[in-house]
């Protein structure tokens, strides 16, 4: 993996190693119920909010990674008040336990990411749309200052699944398209950029297949910008197995561990301590 450094706050941190980004989602609606928080104490297979976040911080994550509106395919957004409201809860929980693990928003609301950042404490934004669902985001972000993740998708949750032809190769599509929001984004004056591919956003399966085994290709292309990869346990590896995603964590760690060889430096997951095994076995490698 390629060294990286990150502005947090005006105080340069320097990465030698691939980080860990848990998964925080304050919905009752994600694709995985083993991710589901709830707003009060443990119940059923949902955790409270505080708990998920004080296991994630246990497990050894590098960053976590708060959510307040499931984007999964075919999802729709709950309300921008909605929200702000998940993503204060999440976000003060992790602080509370913690002033040293970082953590990032994942929202295409630049209101939600003016909050996050200026009020409740937030390092880093987490963009599934790289700007386009919300055009004050890129100007959001670089008045705030913060380090950009920016996810490649198509369209909405809603319409993504209908958005998949990429005529020149899914590796070419995606960068052409992650290099155009690049630009957007160092025009405004954002300094710290994060690629995320965008795995199982507008890709079919074997697409998704395709990019990863073209990961390092999309990295040289996109000039070896630190890569953030997120395929925990989600449909590219159970669809096709016929399993559910409660039985795809051994996929998961496949792929992560492909995704690391091939030069990602965040793996964004659901089990944290699974992955940072992961991570420590293929760095002795």
């Amino acid at each position: 993996m390629k060294q990286f450094s990150l502005n947090i706050h005006g105080s340069i941190r320097e990465f030698s190693r691939p980080l860990v980004m848990g998964i925080l989602n304050v919905t009752p609606d994600s694709f995985y119920p083993g991710s589901r928080t709830l707003d009060g104490e443990d119940a059923g297979t949902a955790l409270g909010v505080k708990a998920m976040a004080a296991r994630l911080i246990a497990e050894g994550a590098d960053i976590i990674d708060v959510g307040g509106c499931s984007t999964r395919p075919g999802s729709a957004p709950v309300s921008e008040q909605e929200e702000m409201r998940r993503v204060r809860l999440g976000v003060e929980a992790v602080r509370k336990l913690s002033s040293e693990v970082l953590v990032s928003v994942d929202t295409f609301r630049s209101r939600v990411a003016r909050g996050a950042v200026e009020e409740w404490g937030a390092d880093i934004i987490n963009d599934i749309s790289a700007g386009l669902m919300d055009e004050g985001m890129i100007p959001e972000v670089a008045r705030l200052g913060v380090p950009y993740i920016m996810m490649h998708t198509r369209g909405t949750p809603d319409t993504m699944g209908t958005l998949t032809e990429y005529p020149e190769g899914v590796v070419a599509g995606v960068a052409s398209e992650l290099r155009g929001r690049i630009i957007e984004a160092q025009l405004a004056g954002i300094a710290d950029i994060i690629i995320d591919p965008g795995f199982g956003f507008a890709k079919t399966v074997g697409q998704n297949y395709e990019l990863m085994a073209g990961l390092d290709v999309l990295d040289a292309m996109l000039d070896n910008r630190p890569m953030l990869v997120g395929i925990s346990r989600k449909s590219m590896i159970y669809k096709p197995l016929g399993l559910t995603p409660a039985d795809s964590l051994p996929g998961t760690i496949a792929l992560d561990t492909v995704a690391l060889q091939k030069g990602a430096a965040i793996l964004r997951v659901h089990d944290v301590a699974a992955c940072r095994q992961t991570v420590d076995v293929v760095e002795m490698l």
